[in-house]
């Protein structure tokens, strides 16, 4: 019983039910200049429909009065966006047909049940029913004042039934297209992989730090050494400046996760981490071909992020060395190539990532896209090498 009459007490029952009185209100109009002429409205809807900005003028009411709690979300089933293909223009059409069908019987229930709960007062109070009521030549009687309730009860059930069904009619016509869907998937994706690259950056570089400080200030409390005390102290310090870097690389990861997707720098901008690069003495020798400019937004912003980390590698674990940039666009794919020369493990123990965070999200980033990356030493030289179809989709061979 109280589950029947949970939709009477939630507010967004009436504005629904407002959402559908205004259209109604509308075709009363239209009704009373041109009673004969009752298929205009519906025709008009046509035209009107198929302007661009009426899917965003209907998205943002339909979402604002039928389905209020998805205000602001990201994955909201209600698009408030402009029509951007004729396939959304032709929708918004369908939509405002619905909208009128189902406007027009719950406007006239509204006024009609009304009237007729009125009616049924007045006749229980012995004045009679009006000329307007449903049932005439009734004769007064008391018990009609028991019947009130009625005609409120199956308005409110058709109010409550017709807005669950322009909801989901607004769901099905008002809803993302397939392209807008595909960019909520691929922002949502670039999410993840940032979110998991900045863990993954956090325990192995900050974690890193803390653990060798800690081992460092322990060892010299056992020490008492002074000699000894001044080197934990220096490699304290040493690793603290590198930790201290590694955070505010990841906090700039962390403050671009809010940029939208289609802000995200790509290749295009390459020559800012080349330029980055050289400005902290390394010596980049840089080859570019193809055009760079045509390469899919999700393709060009993971190849951004890739030469950035490559980049990144280079200058922390080799510092500043001659650098080899390669970057191609041909044959439906990306290549992109970043060797440097390979210091001696025995003298630098950490001069060999292979298997740092960074290296895994370089691998990780190239087979999300369906493409390959190869890191590691070649001819002498560190490399590393990732291939990426233009579409996204194709294994690179």
């Amino acid at each position: 019983m109280f589950r029947l009459l949970r939709p009477l007490a939630a507010s967004v029952t009436y504005t629904r039910w407002l959402h559908l009185l205004i259209p109604g209100a509308g075709y009363s109009v239209w009704l009373f200049i041109s009673p004969n002429s009752p298929w205009v409205p519906v025709l008009f809807a046509v035209p009107v429909g198929l302007l661009p900005g009426m899917r965003l003028a209907e998205g943002v009411q339909a979402q604002l009065l039928l389905a209020p709690e998805q205000r602001g979300r990201a994955d909201a089933s209600i698009s408030t966006a402009a029509a951007a293909t004729w396939a959304d223009r032709w929708r918004t059409v369908l939509w405002l047909e619905t909208r009128i069908l189902l406007a027009v019987p719950v406007w006239l229930a509204t006024v009609w049940l009304s009237a007729t709960s009125a009616d049924l007062v007045l006749t229980a109070a012995g004045n009679g029913p009006s000329d307007e009521w449903l049932v005439r030549g009734v004769e007064a009687h008391w018990w009609y004042a028991l019947l009130t309730p009625l005609p409120l009860v199956a308005l409110l059930a058709l109010v409550v039934l017709s807005g669950r069904l322009i909801t989901k009619a607004a769901e099905r016509l008002l809803g993302p297209s397939p392209v807008q869907r595909l960019t909520a998937l691929e922002e949502r994706t670039e999410q993840l992989l940032e979110r998991n690259r900045i863990a993954r950056e956090l325990h192995d570089s900050i974690g890193h730090a803390l653990t060798v400080a800690v081992v460092q200030a322990g060892a010299a409390r056992a020490a008492r050494d002074p000699d000894f005390t001044e080197r934990a102290l220096a490699a304290i310090e040493e690793t603290g400046r590198d930790a201290l870097d590694d955070l505010e690389r990841v906090l700039r990861v962390l403050r671009e996760s809010g940029t939208p997707v289609g802000q995200r720098p790509t290749l295009v901008e390459a020559d800012r981490l080349l330029d980055s690069a050289r400005g902290s003495g390394a010596e980049i020798d840089a080859d570019v071909s193809g055009p760079l400019e045509q390469v899919p937004g999700a393709v060009s912003r993971e190849g951004y992020r890739i030469l950035q980390e490559s980049l990144t590698n280079v200058l922390r674990h080799s510092g500043t060395v001659p650098v080899r940039v390669r970057i191609a666009v041909a044959g439906g794919r990306l290549e992109l190539e970043v060797t440097n020369p390979l210091n001696d493990p025995a003298a630098d123990p950490a001069a060999v990532p292979g298997s740092g965070s960074g290296l895994r999200g370089i691998r990780e980033r190239a087979a999300l896209l369906g493409g390959r990356a190869e890191t590691g030493p070649h001819e002498g030289k560190w490399r590393v090498r990732a291939r990426l179809p233009l579409d996204g989709i194709r294994a690179a061979p």
